[in-house]
């Protein structure tokens, strides 16, 4: 009897992986059903160093069995995927998300606050993985005349940079429309601290995902965690969007010293002006980028965030 099961069982079925509980994940197969898998053992051996071998956003290759269970058995090859350190375990990866088409990192100024270091840690590791970003300064209803100031320099900053900004208010519904148009038939990765709003602007853009909305730590003015696990959920305007749980700190895995200021693209373009090619920007004689810094052509809260991935680097540090 179990042979004539095994006989009958579907090899090879393909899916995307929609949401990963740790254990197990619920996978969406070509024709729309939803299944929930496990990993055979071997795809460990494979992965990288990671806290789970399969994450939401893999396209993945499945054997389903007549009693209804299914294993994964395949990965695809991923064409890009957002990286932290682990926060628990330094030497594995944690792998946030797979073939994403952007990834919406959602800031806020206070309640909780959002640092350059930590924004900039963010958009290191997307450009060394391929994933363009988008930043969301959400929140905009709640701040002053000094922290818009503070807002519209940031912006600034990174539009210069080449990094498209938007700032939001799901309260007064500012950015909105332009979140819609983002999403719109898209796979989009919406990262950030808890309590900047994440749950709330997917809410916004899909009433039914009713995605639970934390309070705000009165004694850190920290969020506290209302997503638990990563999951996609489907938008109304045709895109997906994967809401992650809330990140404290970015550390940079896999970075080699000498490739980090490649991945700073100010600092990249500056640095073919300085006289030895292979210059770090530390105390090197007649640096570009130290003389740009100097000047106020490179902001020195990005400099500052390229000496502290170094340092990470060189001694083994988890920044928050």
């Amino acid at each position: 009897m179990a042979k004539e099961e095994n006989e009958s069982s579907l090899k090879g079925v393909m899916g995307l992986v929609i949401r990963n509980t740790g254990n197990t994940y619920l996978v969406r197969d070509n024709n729309g059903n939803d299944l929930i898998c496990k990993a055979k053992g071997n795809l460990r051996l494979k992965d990288i160093r990671s806290t789970s071998p399969v994450v939401v956003g893999d396209r993945v290759t499945m054997d389903v069995n007549p009693d209804g269970t299914a294993f994964i058995t395949d990965i695809e090859k991923r064409k890009n995927y957002i990286v932290r350190k682990a926060s628990n375990l330094s030497k594995h990866a944690h792998i946030l998300a797979a073939n994403i088409d952007r990834a919406l990192l959602c800031i806020t100024l206070r309640h909780p606050v959002t640092t350059t270091v930590f924004i900039d840690r963010f958009l290191v590791t997307a450009e060394a993985y391929s994933v363009p970003v988008t930043l969301v300064f959400n929140k905009s209803d709640l701040y002053n005349e000094e922290e818009n100031d503070y807002l519209n320099g940031l912006v600034r900053l990174y539009t210069m940079i080449c990094y498209p900004c938007l700032i939001t208010s799901m309260v007064t519904g500012e950015g909105r429309e332009q979140l819609e148009v983002l999403t719109g038939g898209s796979i989009v990765l919406l990262a950030g601290h808890s309590g900047v709003g994440k749950s709330t602007i997917v809410n916004a853009l899909q009433r039914n995902a009713a995605q639970k909305v934390g309070e705000i730590s009165g004694y850190h003015h920290k969020g506290m965690h209302t997503t638990t696990y990563s999951e996609m959920i489907e938008l109304d305007n045709g895109g997906f969007i994967i809401d992650t749980p809330g990140i404290k700190g970015f550390g940079t895995i896999d970075m080699v010293t000498a490739e980090v200021s490649h991945y700073f693209p100010e600092i990249f373009r500056t640095s073919g002006k300085c006289k030895y090619y292979n210059c770090l920007h530390l105390n090197e004689p007649d640096c570009a980028v130290r003389e740009a810094v100097e000047n106020h052509y490179i902001s020195e809260s990005r400099y500052h965030s390229y000496l502290n991935i170094l340092e990470d680097i060189s001694d083994g540090k988890y920044r928050l």
